[in-house]
């Protein structure tokens, strides 16, 4: 039986790959699935950009923020961001995925999924694209409950292979993963 990493009783789940396995592509697919099946999800996704915005430059939220604002909450009736900028020390070291989870409202999610983080110890699909050329994480990687592909392998992972195009039993996989509400 698998069982997922909780933060807070929230079930916890990676998706692991090496950059260009589509992560962004999958999830954006995977999402909506999830959703219709009354899922409330959180994402947190790690980025390898030192310094990305969210707002456009020019954008009044922009501009205070490079004016000096070490944190910018921007609010409308829909929608929320808060955008914190790092002293030029802290920002050395990468995030750590358990000091940003406490950003979120657990009251109104059922799911975390989170993308990149590979090096963190939470519960993981591995996506894999043999044609990358780049080795499987899964051997090495005992959170992976997964290995999601799109080709068949010379030498099978010991735990569940999914069809990477597959959403609707990728939906079905996770689902089966969680709590019943």
């Amino acid at each position: 039986m698998i069982s997922l990493t909780t933060y807070h009783d929230i079930p916890l789940l990676g998706f692991a790959a090496f950059s260009g396995t589509g992560k962004t592509t999958l999830l954006e697919q995977l999402i909506p699935e999830l959703s219709q099946a009354n899922i409330r999800v959180a994402m947190v996704k790690h980025t390898h950009h030192e310094k990305f915005d969210i707002d456009k430059p020019g954008k009044d939220s922009y501009r205070l923020r490079k004016a000096g604002a070490e944190q910018m909450l921007v609010a409308s009736a829909k929608r929320w961001a808060l955008m914190v900028e790092q002293p030029c020390e802290e920002r050395a070291a990468e995030p750590n995925l358990f000091e940003l989870l406490p950003h979120l409202d657990l009251s109104k999610i059922d799911l975390i999924l989170v993308e990149g983080f590979k090096h963190e110890s939470i519960s993981k699909i591995e996506l894999h694209r043999p044609v990358l050329g780049k080795p499987l994480l899964s051997p090495n990687d005992s959170n992976i409950v997964a290995v999601a592909t799109d080709s068949q392998l010379d030498s099978p992972p010991n735990c569940p292979l999914l069809d990477i195009n597959n959403i609707v039993a990728m939906s079905l996989f996770i689902k089966a993963l969680l709590p019943k509400k």
